[in-house]
């Protein structure tokens, strides 16, 4: 006990949203310091033994193009932990890069979690959190934190429905009176999306492409609706026929017939969560309408799509990439909020 009160003078609280596209790190009173893509490069030597050559950024720009020695290797798969001796060390580099590398500093942290993680999973987090230099780790769920983040009032006796649509996982959440009163977590959202665009791209183009292309296909031209105006992007890649290199012109209506099954499938999961709802709670998220958080409320026309499906008012949150870090962030500054919030 003691020697955890002197480390707690030497630590540096912080919030980290563990996300499967990016990690992002909130530090008390100083606010985001870092936001990485979640991608470790792991280097092998003739004798099997491996070493971390890079994290985050650098890491990212190795992916499909590394040689044989060398990969690049995404921890974090569908929300959750698929490495976790690479997750630890991932955890570990961001927490020292946070501290400047002072390996002395053990910070309290909060780590947001997918809804539907197993208590297994949520073990593996926190022991992930532990073993990489943490003090004391709390976890909150998505929904929760992006709710916070948005700037909805969680702690009132209201609902409030919020779709935060992530790299690996759609978190479908209800709050109110500081709690999750129903919640959903599908693992179908921006991987998927990618995956779609590159599936269909070889089967309509013959053109064979990396997964990173197909999320700058999803970000520059991706839409859920028809566009009064249809965008363009030249794309390149290798003719699965010939097997030589080539080029085509892909348009928003390309993408938009690419990912309209995982569309679906999100706006059918909303459907669910509105098809259970309590009467009461209904009136408010009637009054309310439904918000939009995470990188995939970024695609064009999403919130008019999912607003023709349920015939509710659905609206974009400000910075939606940022919510769920900046309600964990909040949550950091706020103890009794965090109290309410996290579990064990």
């Amino acid at each position: 006990m003691v020697t955890d009160k002197v480390m707690g003078i030497f630590s540096n609280d912080m919030s980290i949203d563990l996300g499967t596209a990016n990690t992002i790190v909130i530090a008390k009173g100083k606010g985001i310091i870092i936001n990485e893509p979640s991608v470790v490069a792991v280097k092998t030597n003739k004798y099997g033994k491996q070493s971390i050559l890079a994290v985050g950024k650098e890491a990212k720009d190795m992916v499909g193009k590394t040689p044989g020695s060398i990969e690049a290797i995404r921890p974090m798969r569908e929300g959750v932990i698929a490495n976790f001796d690479i997750t630890e060390k991932m955890i570990r580099y961001f927490i020292e890069k946070a501290h400047r590398r002072k390996a002395f500093i053990r910070p309290r942290i909060i780590i947001c979690v997918p809804h539907g993680l197993t208590q297994v999973e949520r073990k593996a987090v926190r022991e992930s959190a532990i073993s990489a230099g943490a003090r004391e780790v709390f976890l909150i769920e998505e929904p929760m934190a992006a709710a916070i983040g948005a700037g909805l009032p969680v702690k009132e006796a209201q609902g409030n429905l919020v779709v935060d649509i992530g790299g690996g996982t759609t978190e479908i959440g209800v709050v109110s009176l500081g709690g999750l009163v129903l919640s959903k977590s599908i693992r179908v959202a921006g991987d998927k999306l990618d995956a779609a665009i590159v599936d269909y791209v070889k089967k309509k183009y013959n053109l064979l492409i990396g997964e990173r292309t197909g999320e700058e296909i999803k970000i520059e031209i991706g839409t859920a609706v028809t566009l009064e105006e249809e965008i363009k992007m030249v794309v390149k890649g290798r003719d699965r026929v010939s097997g030589l290199l080539n080029t085509i012109e892909l348009s928003s209506e390309d993408v938009r017939e690419s990912i309209k099954e995982p569309l679906k499938e999100i706006a059918d999961s909303l459907r669910d969560i509105l098809a259970i709802m309590p009467p009461d709670l209904a009136g408010d998220i009637v009054e309310n309408g439904i918000v939009l958080t995470g990188g995939g409320a970024l695609i064009r026309g999403l919130d008019k799509y999912l607003s023709n499906i349920v015939k509710l008012p659905v609206y974009v949150a400000d910075e939606p990439l940022l919510a769920v870090a900046k309600g964990t962030g909040k949550a950091l500054e706020e103890i009794d909020l965090l109290q309410q919030i996290s579990y064990e």
